[in-house]
């Protein structure tokens, strides 16, 4: 069979013909390659309705900016690997890249790498979610795959390699909000008083009394704190610290972490990455003579240290003036928990104590948002959390709270649970 005569159509118009193959073909002129020259598609079917259909549906791909890219199409796990490398790591923090890295290599190229890019049904990835679930992985772990997913695929339909985001289809793992657990008056006191037998006690402090983050505390310089005027400023995040081998390609046999001769690959602190969460807050009185205190510990340690100290400004730091370390931190406080007789809990529990005691107080929102560093658009959705949990027993937390941190035992003592709040002065 010779090929059908084609009738001469204008330069970029879509042509159909019947080939001596048999089938019928379309051929549809949807751009312009990287080179210059035209990027036209072909597409071929058993029958003329067939071909005619699909060109009308490449057209209308083409007018509305979705059709795919040419070259080999994408499977999921090239476009992770691709992505993950080239586009998140320049763009995102290192905290956030951490988490897409995890994703990425221990669940979603396992779990869906061989899929095409363009074939990814929503099916697929809430069949994937629930095999997740299953084999043990957490709600919250199955979430962030899923976040991680949307976002990697969001960048693809932005650059034309999908029309639509599946991940943005298909319904994420229910999440179940996790339960605020406050400490009582009594525990914050005993915290606090097993906290001055250790160095960095002020750390703890800032932590129960003004609900400053990990990585907010463990950045803090002097040169934010005005010791005379009674104010920080939050403006860096501690990072967690990441190592490269410093020895020959990793002969020691030691993950990087554990090398003898590692090398930091990281820098050590990043701004803070929102607008509230650069702030002021005010010191109480007794904070800023903890402080004082604190500082004063800290230059006999300098001139114990000599040479050996680092002097990088830190309020926070090891014995030879570097910064602690967030998994450090970490474990001291728990420690700490166990020392104090006080029951195990987050370190974000301390933040959530803080904000509670700033509520109960009757303290303005807006004061509020800006102490603890909310964001405008969702701070009223973080206040009614935190009220939500509160009972009647902790009406008057405020004030417990306030003299069991800086008032005498017998104070704390004489607080009548059944009184309102705001019948009390609060900390002074």
């Amino acid at each position: 069979m010779t090929e059908q005569k084609r009738t001469r159509q204008p330069n970029g118009a879509s042509s159909i013909y019947l080939g001596q193959d048999g089938k019928w073909h379309g051929r549809v002129t949807v751009g312009v390659k990287d080179n210059g020259t035209p990027d036209r598609r072909h597409v071929e079917r058993k029958t003329q309705g067939e071909v005619i259909k699909a060109v009308r549906e490449l057209e209308k791909q083409r007018d509305a900016g979705t059709v795919r890219k040419p070259g080999k199409p994408w499977t999921l796990k090239t476009w992770l690997s691709h992505w993950i490398e080239n586009i998140a790591k320049p763009s995102v923090s290192e905290n956030s890249y951490d988490g897409y890295e995890v994703a990425v290599r221990v669940h979603l190229i396992p779990g869906l790498g061989a899929h095409r890019l363009d074939r990814l049904e929503p099916e697929h990835l809430e069949r994937f979610y629930k095999k997740m679930q299953d084999k043990g992985s957490k709600p919250a772990t199955a979430h962030q795959s899923h976040r991680t997913l949307r976002t990697a695929l969001g960048e693809a339909v932005k650059r034309g390699h999908i029309s639509i985001n599946p991940a943005e289809i298909a319904k994420a793992p229910r999440l179940e909000e996790e339960e605020i657990e406050l400490y009582t008056a009594e525990e914050v006191q005993r915290l606090l008083l097993e906290a001055a037998k250790a160095p960095n006690s002020a750390r703890w402090v800032l932590a129960l009394a003004l609900g400053l983050r990990q990585g907010e505390a463990l950045g803090l310089r002097w040169t934010d704190v005005d010791l005379e005027a009674g104010y920080i400023r939050t403006r860096k995040n501690r990072l967690r610290p990441k190592y490269a081998h410093g020895c020959e390609k990793g002969e020691c046999g030691n993950k990087p972490g554990y090398c003898k001769q590692r090398t930091q690959v990281r820098r050590e602190t990043k701004p803070t990455k929102s607008r509230a969460g650069r702030r002021t807050i005010g010191l109480p009185d007794e904070l800023v003579k903890l402080l004082r205190k604190h500082k004063e510990a800290q230059a006999r340690e300098r001139e114990l240290a000599g040479e050996g100290w680092a002097d990088k400004d830190y309020v926070f730091t090891k014995a030879d003036g570097e910064p602690l370390i967030p998994n450090t931190d970490y474990h001291h406080w728990k420690r700490l928990l166990k020392d104090a007789g006080v029951r195990d809990g987050r370190l974000h529990d301390a933040r959530h104590t803080a904000a509670t005691v700033l509520l109960l107080l009757g303290v303005p929102d807006r004061i509020v948002d800006s102490i603890m560093g909310w964001e405008p658009g969702g701070a009223a959705r973080m206040r009614a959390r935190y009220m939500h949990v509160t009972d009647p027993m902790l009406r008057n937390v405020a004030n417990q709270v306030g003299r069991a941190l800086w008032g005498s035992a017998e104070d704390a003592a004489d607080d009548d649970p059944s009184e309102p709040p705001g019948s009390s002065a609060g900390p002074k």
